[in-house]
């Protein structure tokens, strides 16, 4: 599966943000792009349709910075999809030809596996997954 860059930095810029979350707290622009390794310039572009979809918060000045708008377990990855590459959500477009049919409920079956496990997965989901298992003896 290949995803853009545009996508997969939003991904990146939301679950840095779970990280950090506590719901007051901002995190500046920079320093998303230095830890994520985003350039800075296309960052402002991603987190403006993240905000427009109601995704993160941003607040001015000096002490400035971005937060999520909601708990990490209420962000899916289906939301980030949709505020930055909402066609990889929509349905497939009707084909011509003799086998269309088939082809047709093939990728709309595909597609719709996608959407019901992006609306599963949450960025809570993502992060707890990075951490290390803690054992019990």
């Amino acid at each position: 599966m290949r995803i853009s860059q545009k996508l997969d930095y939003a991904c990146r810029a939301i679950t840095f943000l779970s990280k950090g979350y506590d719901g007051k707290s901002v995190t500046k622009l920079d320093e998303i792009s230095e830890k994520e390794v985003i350039p800075s310039s296309f960052l402002v572009q991603i987190l403006k349709d993240l905000k427009n979809a109601g995704l993160v918060t941003s607040k001015r000045g000096k002490a400035g910075g971005y937060l999520l708008s909601r708990r990490p377990e209420a962000v899916r990855l289906a939301d980030v999809i949709n505020a930055v590459e909402p066609q990889w959500l929509e349905e497939v477009d009707s084909i011509e030809g003799q086998s269309a049919a088939q082809l047709e409920r093939a990728w709309g079956e595909l597609s719709e596996v996608f959407k019901a496990k992006a609306n599963e997965i949450t960025f809570d989901q993502l992060i707890t997954g990075d951490k290390e298992p803690m054992w019990f003896i």
